[in-house]
């Protein structure tokens, strides 16, 4: 079985090609930790392995990234969007492997287009035992992407970091769980969870975010 690292990894020949927008995300996971990103940290040897695709793109409306909304149907995470990936399978080879197998299966994009250029730090997902690594991606040649399997994948969205963070469509998110976390309100959506993380993390460290009212919070349904 494939062993995950749990170090950020920058592939420095890779980075050197990318655009210079994308020069920072390269700087900063030069050096960043999980501990930085959350106080969940994997537990040595446990938690099923995973990996997501944070696919980081470009288009008239400038950077973007790849998000799918799960179908209301399915029994974990419904009608969340997320970054495409999922759980490690035999067949794949490494983390960056299972995270482009995964956004072909549900999204269809070619992988081909894709320049992976390093990863972030494991991050653990406790109440369902995941360990995740998020996988950093230049969509150096975009293809046409869209929902594969409806029971899945409600749809596809490439979203524009300059809606992301527009101060208007920042928030803090409430479950009653007790959760309270950062969010996004896009697309008649509300990314919130561990997605909401990463992105609010990495937008804060490489210098994306603008100044927004963290008091206003979105109070997400238990269902």
């Amino acid at each position: 079985m494939t062993t995950w690292s749990r170090v950020g990894i920058v592939d420095e020949p890779v980075a050197a090609t990318l655009p210079i927008w994308l020069q920072p995300v390269v700087e900063v996971m030069r050096d960043i930790t999980a501990e930085s990103i959350t106080r969940f940290v994997p537990p040595d040897d446990q938690g099923r392995h995973s990996a997501v695709l944070v696919l980081l793109g470009e288009s008239e409306l400038g950077p973007d990234v790849l998000l799918i909304q799960r179908a209301s149907t399915m029994r974990a995470h419904a009608g969340e969007p997320a970054f495409p990936g999922g759980a490690l399978d035999d067949s794949d080879t490494d983390a960056a492997a299972a995270a482009l197998r995964e956004a072909q299966e549900e999204t269809g994009l070619d992988p081909a287009g894709v320049v992976i250029f390093g990863q972030l730090p494991d991050l653990w997902l406790p109440v369902y035992d995941f360990v995740v690594t998020p996988v950093m991606g230049w969509w150096r040649e975009p293809s046409p992407v869209r929902a594969q399997d409806l029971a899945e994948v409600a749809d596809v969205y490439r979203i524009p970091v300059s809606e992301l963070t527009d101060p208007a469509n920042r928030c803090q998110v409430r479950h009653p769980s007790g959760y309270i976390g950062p969010g996004f309100q896009v697309r008649n959506m509300v990314v919130w969870g561990f997605t909401a993380g990463v992105l609010s993390n990495l937008f804060d460290r490489v210098g994306w975010s603008q100044p927004w009212d963290s008091e206003r919070v979105v109070d997400i349904d238990a269902t």
